[in-house]
């Protein structure tokens, strides 16, 4: 089992050499970071877009991309386009975002009929190498799914139970937070949500994984503080994945992490036909590199 981002890679050396196709790759960041995953031995690219901008830009930053493929198509969404056909044809294994608008790339990559939807939830998974865990935390969603359902919440789980299994954990602890540990009907329907979905798990409704709930962020993390409010759970204080109960939660939780914390973080997209990777342009470099990672190993 991977529990920090350097055995991850060891996972993806040991793999079949996977190929991403980048739309818009006229980004320095992104450029930097494919560059240093080839450099690695962990990925391979295609990249779309401009062809004068992107020669241009890589000789300015002196980037050398001359071991990379690149096809020329200056319209954004045609590149969008032209990517998920390449992923289609399995000539690429991973699709990423570069210096295109998110909700262009989004179109052309969920389009029914040239992109990659096959009719699933997608939904974003981050993993974190935090300096006081003992192994890699994952947290979703942060990105895609505003309000989540209770039947999109079965579905985010298990796009995120496939890449904790990808990272080698036999069976993923998915603790479902919330403000409180105790289920309150009236105030807060998280805490409803959390105990369903506990249920569940016990009936192998969601299989692969335990699920529990509903906990605070640190008795999900902590098990000094689920032994303190005695909450006894075989998920308490050793979660693998933490399900947020909407987006502005897992928002506030990966930022928080991303930045007070400190915490090496890689994230992708999952429940297309593909993985996808989705940075921001705020993202550091080291980011977008794991999440490149991250995405391969999904693969």
């Amino acid at each position: 089992m991977a529990t920090n981002f350097d055995e991850v890679k060891e996972l993806v050396k040991s793999l079949p050499a996977k190929k991403i196709a980048i739309v818009c790759a006229n980004d320095v960041e992104v450029l930097a970071a494919i560059r240093e995953a080839k450099d690695q031995g962990l990925a391979d690219a295609i990249l779309t877009g401009d062809e004068k901008e992107i020669r241009g830009l890589a000789e300015e930053k002196k980037i050398d991309i001359t071991d990379f493929e690149v096809i020329n198509e200056p319209d954004m969404v045609k590149a969008a386009t032209l990517c998920c056909a390449l992923v289609r044809e399995n000539k690429a294994q991973v699709i990423m975002k570069g210096l295109i608008d998110t909700s262009k790339f989004m179109r052309a990559v969920l389009n029914k009929e040239t992109g990659l939807n096959k009719g699933g939830l997608i939904s974003h998974v981050a993993a974190f190498e935090a300096p006081n865990y003992s192994k890699l935390l994952l947290v979703t969603d942060a990105a895609i799914n505003v309000a989540p359902t209770l039947d999109d919440k079965v579905k985010i789980i298990n796009n995120s139970v496939s890449f904790a299994k990808a990272l080698g954990i036999e069976t993923p602890l998915v603790a479902c937070v919330a403000a409180v540990e105790k289920v309150n009907a009236k105030a807060m329907p998280a805490t409803v949500d959390a105990a369903l979905l506990a249920k569940m798990s016990d009936r192998n409704q969601i299989t692969g994984c335990i699920v529990d709930g509903p906990f605070g962020l640190d008795n999900a993390i902590c098990e000094e503080s689920a032994r303190i409010k005695k909450i006894v759970s075989p998920v308490a204080g050793k979660a693998d994945i933490i399900l947020c109960n909407d987006i502005e939660s897992g928002n506030y939780l990966y930022k928080t992490l991303a930045t007070l914390v400190k915490a090496k973080a890689g994230a992708c997209v999952l429940g297309a036909s593909a993985p996808i990777v989705l940075t921001s342009r705020a993202d550091s470099h080291e980011a977008k590199f794991l999440s490149i990672v991250v995405a391969t190993l999904s693969a």
